[in-house]
């Protein structure tokens, strides 16, 4: 990057770690409750915890602009892609005669190549949507309203996340019965969404001190926004 930030990295390291987290502790168990007003809600408990990353991105963009979420985005793909050939590498692995633990690391682990798989793609894909429109927000709004946007490019990224991912991790795997998946995208999609909304004073008190401490409040107005690119500006 031609300027030097302060806390770019660590945050690049916080939202890598969420994120490859998220994806290989949480998904693997469903869990169901009974929420107040809403009733029975069912979901992968990774869901409680994914929706940090889009915290991350909407920090990002707004502060730095969207070339260095998508830096940060690709570095989350690469973490998330090697974490994944791990698992698959430890758990094919032929157990030791007196390690007798080799299906239980099954059930948590077995299906993580798929998982993974679906994560990356899904991830990829609702973050690029979710950057992309908090980026060109910002332009509409003269980077007034912070709350709408992180709120409108959360709804349409995790849409687009949950939607693509459900289905490509859990379809005919037995874990969620395929009649189920409907309702737990819907739920998974409401969850993170209150996620985000939950944490919206957070992101403006995160968002406040970033741009004083690295004197920077990115308007993306001449940015190339193909999601190939590594480049930042």
């Amino acid at each position: 990057m031609r300027k030097q930030y302060r806390y770019y990295d660590l945050i690049m390291a916080a939202f890598v770690t969420v994120l490859v987290c998220s994806n290989l502790i949480g998904p693997a168990k469903v869990t169901q409750i009974d929420a107040p007003l809403v009733g029975m809600l069912t979901f992968g408990a990774g869901v409680l915890f994914f929706p940090i990353s889009f915290i991350f991105g909407d920090i990002l963009t707004e502060v730095y602009g969207y070339s260095a979420s998508r830096r940060v985005i690709w570095a989350g793909f690469a973490g998330l892609a090697f974490a994944s050939l791990m698992a698959w590498m430890v758990v094919a692995l032929p157990p030791a005669p007196f390690w007798n633990n080799q299906h239980e690391y099954e059930v948590a682990f077995g299906s993580t190549w798929r998982i993974s798989l679906a994560g990356l793609v899904a991830f990829a894909v609702g973050e690029f949507v979710n950057s992309f429109i908090m980026a060109k927000m910002k332009i509409l709004t003269s980077g007034k309203h912070l709350w709408q946007r992180t709120i409108t490019s959360t709804v349409f990224g995790e849409v687009v996340d949950t939607a693509m991912f459900v289905p490509l991790a859990f379809w005919d795997t037995g874990i969620i019965p395929n009649d189920k998946i409907p309702l737990v995208i819907g739920a998974q999609i409401v969850a993170k969404i209150l996620v985000e909304v939950a944490f919206t004073p957070v992101v403006y008190k995160v968002v406040a001190f970033l741009k004083r401490a690295e004197n920077e409040d990115y308007y993306d107005t001449n940015t190339d926004f193909n999601p190939f690119k590594l480049e930042t500006r």
